[in-house]
């Protein structure tokens, strides 16, 4: 007699919950997300600037089909796509927002829209106006201008620790990409001319 009693209620609260699903799921529109970058399970913590973003080796670019790459400023993060798929996720550092005298609004000094990897690729290079340098760069916009590469190096190559410290957590560039050691020697080594590369603010 009490089993009796129990499937019903059951049975009842199971028809219930269902219809509620109905309801609510007629009420809900999805909102369509455009290339939404899932968040790695992989990322290294703490950053180490030295290593990899990702604790999982670097994709095999020759089984990727449609290659771009975005870079979302704000969030100080790289993210390597096949067509719409996240396949790897680096941290990064851009560059600095300063305030736009024309529209009084903070603004970063890289770039943003859609650009390519182009041919300027090296080691090592070190801009004496400036006084910095980095390793490991690739051009992405005007020929050598605006680059990815390591976090940046002083006059001696040596790395510049307080710089490489922002690494994935605040913007730092003159309007370059910063990259970890690891990710950014990946990326001047693998990364194909004529890539996408998508600007984000």
């Amino acid at each position: 007699m009490i089993v009796l009693m129990i499937v019903p209620a059951v049975h009842h609260h199971r028809e219930q919950r269902l219809a509620a699903d109905k309801v609510t799921s007629s009420k809900i529109t999805p909102k369509k997300s455009h290339h939404k970058e899932a968040v790695s399970n992989h990322m290294r913590t703490p950053i180490d600037w030295r290593k990899s973003s990702e604790t999982v080796p670097y994709p095999d670019l020759s089984k990727v089909k449609r290659l771009w790459v975005k870079v979302v400023i704000p969030k100080n993060r790289v993210y390597l796509y096949d067509g719409n798929k996240v396949i790897y996720t680096m941290y990064c550092s851009a560059g600095v927002y300063k305030t736009d005298p024309k529209t009084g609004k903070k603004k970063s000094a890289t770039p943003t829209g859609t650009f390519h990897v182009q041919e300027e690729r090296g080691d090592h290079f070190f801009n004496s106006q400036v006084k910095v340098g980095a390793n490991y760069y690739v051009s992405w916009h005007d020929h050598g201008q605006y680059l990815f590469h390591s976090v940046p190096t002083d006059a001696n190559g040596h790395y510049i620790k307080e710089e490489a410290a922002k690494l994935g957590k605040f913007t730092g560039s003159h309007g370059c990409v910063r990259l970890s050691v690891a990710d950014a020697k990946w990326m001047e080594h693998n990364l194909p001319t004529g890539t996408k590369v998508v600007i984000q603010d």
